[in-house]
């Protein structure tokens, strides 16, 4: 049961608020809530302590118009009054303004009318007069948009998703109603029930039903795969995010073991043990470098290590057309994550959200806005991963300290580095280490980064493949790599760029535990002339060691 949510809709009619806007798709839902609360001690009639009248709860609709849902009866209070229902919303109004007694009045579909003038002015009225009577009317609203005029006259409520406790609830119920057997000890009944956050409460019925259907009335573990796979489907409507499968893991990637390390220790971070230890969640890492260096590996497996959901938000899906559009579906994205933390949320070449610069009307510096702020005040634990190649489009004010815990610089690959990425590489294509000579791969492959020496082995392969399907062998891929020019000389000006971060000290290495190992490194490249240019405080560190 959702009862913080309780509580605030209590505290809202308790405190007056005449007219309560419920922002929220699932009507239903709140139209339960809202009866939660009137059969409670709130539903006395303020006005006649004697009788204890209780104070009643009906809906209108542009269908059906006036229902009463609370006192639960056969009888409809305004049909018995003389009041037959109305779909027009201004006499709906008028009904409302007429009723004789305390009542909350939940409006489904008024939001298709607001926007009228005479339905905006006679609704700023009636909140003025409903203060004294003990009457409090409801708006549920699937968008978020509400009339300028209106917004000093409403209070406002965003209606969150069922969280684990009222999902719980709703499987509880299901197998009372339609006997079902749930067969889930304590552990899986927590993860059954972290795979369906995400969902709506109807969401939540229709595919614990489904789930049922397909066992003959039994839900047990096997189901968490039926309920991610859905919530997949569910999250790829909110046109910004998508559901990614956690396959990768940090096996899967060669060097970087500083950043390994950072991600090691924080692995149990957001356990019931890591709060009972006070400890406060991490709230984000920010990985830059150069392009091919494992910056989107790094997040995928980040969700495999610590074992979370992992949403990657599309950035170019954020943005729509119509005025507004893009700030809604920003607001909309960063809601289901929080909905469904604890989760990781990953932002793919975050740079490219604010590229348009003045061009589009401010569009994208209003969505860069959603985001720092969001960033700022969140209290849900969503992990959130950027990653960057392009630090020139990088707003200074993104990685200011407190947004990200961590700022990580992904360099070129140390030569153990590349023996390491040589070894996971040739273990993805199942081809057995001790045919191949690391040592003089990861030495031929000097400033080539992971996704380059990746290319190289699949040319050899291609290769091999073509003389007449023989085995691929060290000399194959000691070819390609002689026909390959990797960025770090065919763009050495952006490259050198990005490795300026480094050397100031903007960023700490993804590879080395300290800076000095870091700069040497840097020097090294330089003196070979891949980097251009000389740095006199990175030279002098290199002559130190």
């Amino acid at each position: 049961m959702s009862m913080d949510i309780d509580v605030e809709i209590e505290k809202m009619i308790r405190a007056n608020y005449n007219v309560v806007v419920v922002m929220t798709s699932e009507e239903g839902r709140a139209v339960s809530i809202v009866n939660r609360v009137c059969e409670k001690n709130l539903d006395k009639d303020p006005r006649d302590k004697k009788t204890g009248k209780g104070r009643l709860l009906a809906t209108w609709d542009l269908a059906d118009g006036f229902k009463q849902i609370f006192p639960s009866t056969d009888d409809n209070a305004f049909t018995a009054e003389g009041i037959a229902p109305n779909a027009d919303p201004v006499n709906a109004l008028k009904v409302i303004e007429k009723y004789n007694g305390a009542a909350v009045f939940v409006l489904k579909d008024f939001h298709e009318f607001w926007e009228m003038p005479i339905v905006k002015r006679k609704l700023r009225n009636l909140a003025q007069k409903l203060e004294p009577l003990g009457k409090c009317i409801i708006i549920t609203n699937p968008g978020k948009r509400i009339p300028d005029e209106l917004k000093d006259d409403v209070g406002v409520l965003d209606l969150p998703m069922p969280r684990e406790a009222e999902l719980n609830e709703i499987l509880e119920n299901l197998a009372k109603t339609v006997s079902i057997t749930v067969e889930l000890d304590d552990d899986q009944r927590q993860r059954f029930l972290q795979a369906a956050l995400g969902l709506t409460s109807q969401h939540a019925k229709r595919v614990l039903t489904k789930a049922a259907v397909v066992s003959r009335a039994k839900i047990n573990e096997s189901h968490i795969k039926l309920i991610t796979e859905e919530k997949r489907q569910v999250i790829r409507q909110s046109e910004a995010l998508e559901f990614f499968p956690v396959s990768e893991t940090m096996d899967d990637i060669g060097g970087l073991e500083q950043l390994k390390e950072w991600l090691q220790v924080r692995q149990g971070a957001f356990s019931e043990e890591a709060r009972n230890f006070q400890l406060p969640p991490p709230k984000g890492l920010a990985l830059i470098g150069i392009p091919g260096t494992g910056k989107s590996l790094t997040a995928k497996a980040i969700g495999a290590i610590w074992r979370l959901p992992l949403l990657k938000m599309d950035v170019g899906a954020l943005f729509g057309g119509i005025v507004g559009e893009s700030e809604e579906r920003t607001r909309r994205a960063l809601s289901v994550a929080e909905t469904v933390a604890p989760c990781i949320l990953w932002i793919d070449e975050i740079e490219k959200a604010f590229a348009q610069g003045g061009l589009d009307g401010g569009t994208s510096a209003r969505v860069f806005g959603s985001i720092l702020s969001w960033m700022q005040d969140k209290t849900a634990p969503v992990f959130l991963v950027a990653t960057a190649n392009n630090i020139s489009a990088l707003p200074p004010e993104l990685l200011r300290k407190g947004r990200f815990d961590e700022v990580f610089f992904l360099d070129l690959p140390t030569e153990e580095e590349r023996k390491q990425i040589f070894s996971v590489q040739l273990q993805k294509v199942k081809r057995p280490l001790q045919l191949y000579d690391l040592d003089a791969l990861a030495k031929a492959s000097e400033f080539f980064v992971g996704a380059e020496i990746e290319n190289a082995i699949i040319d050899a392969m291609y290769q091999a493949f073509y003389d007449a399907q023989r085995p691929m062998v060290t000399a194959d891929i000691l070819m390609s790599l002689t026909k390959l020019i990797p960025l770090a000389e065919s763009q050495r000006e952006a490259v050198a760029k990005l490795r300026s971060w480094l050397r100031e000290g903007r960023a700490i290495s993804a590879s080395f535990p300290d800076k000095k190992q870091a700069l040497s490194k840097a020097v090294h490249l330089e003196k070979l002339d891949i980097m251009g240019g000389e740095d006199e405080e990175a030279e002098k560190v290199e002559r130190n060691q």
